[in-house]
């Protein structure tokens, strides 16, 4: 045996009985300190072959040897804590990993806090403190691959990232601040880019490192999910570091590529979200897709179509870090042609949420953002055919977001992907998604987009001075001095025109039957319009002639077209058909029931007859009906406005007799309302069933169950809606059992619409039938509608779908527990 070796045994066992047997702490301070002497940190340090083989083989049991002796009356051996601190100086001074690795075994298997946990945590927190952590971490990057120890890293790696968990567990209620993950991820992060320092450092001084180790830290990190902790920290220090620095940039995106593969989804989605743009990223990634498989598809597959809750700048800096480079600009357009492709599915669209189908055409819209004309060129046939597959998709579509995406994108991808053909021009109403959607098109960094080209909407003659102005450089009323202001007549009031009324040739109809008339046979617009603006109020004030006419007048309004400009045209059509609804209920719904099935109507037509069947329900249901005034346009169309309103003065006195009374206390007034049978009682069925018997009998014109979904989806909710308005009628529980069989045949519909409105329809049983009646009549259809309903809102893709589920399992449960409390009473 060598002797160099053979005296640094000696010594350590002699060291190891000292600490064993002997009580004296003097003796104990002095071996200790003679130990000292092999970490180097005394003033006559051993040689480096001794604190080489004293750190390789003797370091680690030597410090479970001190770990043992912790205890409070050892440490009391000396006063004002001498022995503590030469006892912590070991694993402070020592080689980094090897007391890295002894603190943490000191916490294995221990129950509860103890004096001896509570030192060792403090210990702990104070290795970390001091930067010891980031010594760690040196250590390993030093080593070389074929000298490295695979297992020792690996324990490293999986006791660095799971400290917190660790610590909480052994702890409890006792763990320290510095422990908790929110504090101390933010401080690995910054250890990571202390070691990045010195490998940079080291590579400029020519000597040779590895980032492996490090890499694996930060992704197993991001794999416990704390990627906004740790890179939150990284990415604003490296975005300042890799500014200008080419060899900062090498080191950062070889850290990036030795991620492996199983963390390189969770860091990749990390920094993402964490950089501040496209910029940034290109240069913490570099063309870090070009050389990774498993990056190239979390970057352009799954961040794309399989997670949609980024936000719309998260996206932005991911479709603009593919467009920044030319290598990678091929894997932007094939992006495109894939985004475009699910974009223009019809069974994507019926599938697939909402939320994921805005985030889907946002991106559309920057990648066209983005690419150029001649990128966009050569794939245009492609392009054009899945965006026009798209939009005939997206139109057919019942609900309006869907149709409000289609028509967005289809202006806007058409304009750049076909700008010499015809502009293709929606009208759609204006909200904050529209608005944020053609903001990604017109902050556009392609130069050549049509949209920055066209032209101008505001008018010329807004904008185009006149001849005076262009001649002389001032305006002519300038030129001409004090006369303008001669010639001005700001100081004359204007004249009070508030009461006005346009004078017309022809009287208001005051008859039904002369209304009737006006609106089949007159060619006086202006009478047309009169007998349609008083044909309300002269059905409530003679509902006995309405009832004559009520029929033939019901089909003049449903086939009224709108000969002139007369305002709230359609509000008027339709107010009128429900007041003659409301008059003779039973006739004019069966004749309304009948023609909502018959050929030659339009869909907008079927739907004014679900509208007008679902308003005259509700005015029909609604308690103390007749002691209220009529709705709005039912007013006496011979009545002055100007009679009504009070003259200006009258306000004013009103007020200053209210300043000068004395209230001491003022009650809102009250009326009860009488009490009146439900009037939709008797005509139920009239409005009910002759709607839901003959849905599966399609017509040439006709289909419900093939093209015309959003019709079927209108039925289902006015359904659902006379279900809920014949709550204690005698005709609720035939209702409710046919309600169910239709919701039955229907659940598995492909448009969200018509399963929005099939679950409603669930609901509106559950809350219209009593419930003894549900048990005793319904049982079979209850327990089928439950399990469809769980179905429903555990795999539903539509949110709105999901929810409606949840509340009609509610109010099975509340239905369920009513049930339990009545047999238990």
């Amino acid at each position: 045996m060598e002797p160099v070796l053979s005296s640094v045994r000696l010594t350590v066992r002699e060291a190891v009985n000292t600490l064993s047997s002997s009580k004296d702490g003097g003796h104990i301070f002095s071996t200790l300190g003679s130990l000292k002497r092999y970490l180097g940190e005394t003033e006559n340090p051993a040689p480096p072959g001794e604190q080489k083989e004293f750190a390789r083989v003797h370091f680690s049991a030597f410090l479970r040897r001190l770990v043992g002796k912790l205890s409070p009356d050892w440490l009391e051996l000396l006063p004002n804590g001498q022995l503590e601190e030469l006892w912590a100086s070991f694993f402070l001074q020592g080689p980094a990993d090897q007391a890295f690795l002894v603190l943490m075994e000191a916490f294995e298997g221990a129950a509860s806090p103890s004096f001896h946990l509570m030192k060792m945590a403090q210990l702990l927190a104070r290795f970390l403190k001091e930067g010891r952590m980031a010594a760690v971490m040196e250590g390993q990057c030093w080593q070389q691959t074929e000298l490295a120890f695979p297992q020792l890293q690996e324990a490293l790696i999986t006791k660095v990232v799971g400290l917190p968990d660790r610590l909480g567990n052994c702890l409890q209620r006792e763990n320290l601040a510095e422990f908790f993950p929110q504090n101390y991820f933010p401080l690995l992060g910054e250890e990571v880019v202390r070691v990045l320092q010195a490998v940079v450092d080291s590579l400029r001084g020519g000597l040779d490192c590895s980032v492996s180790f490090v890499s694996q830290v930060v992704g197993k990190a991001c794999v416990h999910g704390r990627q906004r902790e740790i890179l939150g920290v990284l990415v604003s220090r490296l975005t300042v570091l890799t500014q200008g620095s080419c060899l900062w940039q090498r080191v950062c995106w070889r850290l990036v590529e030795c991620v492996p593969d199983q963390a390189m989804e969770a860091v990749l989605m990390g920094l993402v979200e964490a950089t501040p743009g496209p910029e940034v990223l290109s240069r913490l990634l570099g063309n870090l897709v070009m050389k990774s498989k498993k990056a190239q598809f979390v970057m352009t597959q799954k961040l794309l179509f399989l997670q949609y809750g980024h936000t719309t700048p998260v996206l932005q800096s991911l479709l603009g870090y593919l467009a920044m480079d030319s290598q990678r600009r091929p894997l932007l357009v094939q992006a495109l042609k894939e985004l475009l492709d699910t974009w223009g599915s019809s069974s994507a669209i019926r599938h697939t949420p909402l939320p994921q189908q805005r985030y889907i055409s946002k991106a559309v819209l920057i990648c066209l953002a983005h690419l150029g004309d001649t990128e966009l060129q050569d794939s245009r046939d492609e392009l054009l055919g899945s965006l026009m597959a798209g939009v005939k998709c997206r139109l057919d579509s019942s609900l309006p977001a869907v149709r409000r995406l289609g028509m967005i994108v289809a202006e806007v991808a058409s304009a750049r992907i076909h700008p010499e053909g015809p502009p293709l021009k929606f009208q759609y109403e204006e909200d904050e998604l529209s608005c944020e959607l053609l903001a990604l098109v017109t902050s556009s960094p392609a130069a050549d987009s049509p949209l920055e080209t066209g032209p101008s909407i505001t008018p010329v003659a807004a904008e185009t001075p006149d001849k005076e102005t262009m001649d002389g450089g001032v305006p002519q009323a300038r030129l001409e001095g004090s006369d303008s202001e001669v010639d001005s007549d700001d100081e004359f009031v204007p004249y009070d025109m508030s009461g006005d009324q346009e004078l017309k040739s022809s009287k208001a109809p005051m008859y039904i039957r002369d209304c009737v008339e006006a609106l089949t046979t007159s060619e006086d617009w202006e009478r047309w319009e009169a007998a349609l603006q008083a044909l309300e109020g002269l059905i409530f004030r003679s509902p006995a002639a309405t009832r004559e006419v009520s029929v033939e007048l019901a089909k003049v309004l449903l086939h009224l077209e709108e000969k002139t400009s007369v305002v709230g045209f359609e509000g008027l059509r339709q107010r009128a058909l429900v007041a003659v609804t409301v008059t003779d209920p039973a006739r004019v719904a069966e004749y309304l029931t009948s023609q909502f099935y018959a050929v030659n109507y339009s869909l907008r037509q079927r739907m004014d007859i679900l509208d007008v069947l679902t308003l005259a329900a509700q005015e029909l249901s609604r308690p103390g009906r007749h002691g209220r005034a009529p709705q709005r346009g039912s007013l006496d169309p011979t009545s002055q406005p100007s009679s009504t309103a009070a003259p200006p003065w009258r306000a004013l006195v009103d007020q200053r007799i209210r300043n000068k009374t004395r209230c001491f206390s003022k009650g809102c007034p009250r009326r009860e309302l009488a009490g009146s049978p439900n009037e939709f009682n008797t005509v139920a069925g009239y409005f009910f069933f002759p709607l839901i018997q003959r849905f599966d009998r399609p017509l040439v014109t006709f289909d419900l169950l093939g093209d015309d979904q959003l019709v079927l989806g209108r039925l289902a909710h006015t359904l659902g809606v006379l279900m809920y308005l014949a709550v204690n009628t005698t005709v609720a529980v035939p209702m409710g059992k046919t309600l169910l069989e239709f919701v039955w045949d229907l659940r598995f519909h492909g448009d969200a619409y018509v399963r929005r409105g099939l679950l409603s329809a669930v609901s509106s049983v559950l809350l219209s039938v009593p419930a003894e009646r549900l048990l005793t009549d319904l049982p079979e259809e209850l327990l089928e509608a439950r399990s469809w309903l769980a179905d429903v809102a555990e795999k539903d893709p539509d949110e709105d779908c999901r929810m409606l589920a949840v509340k009609a399992l509610l109010l099975l449960e509340k239905l369920k527990d009513k049930l339990l409390s009545l047999s238990s009473s």
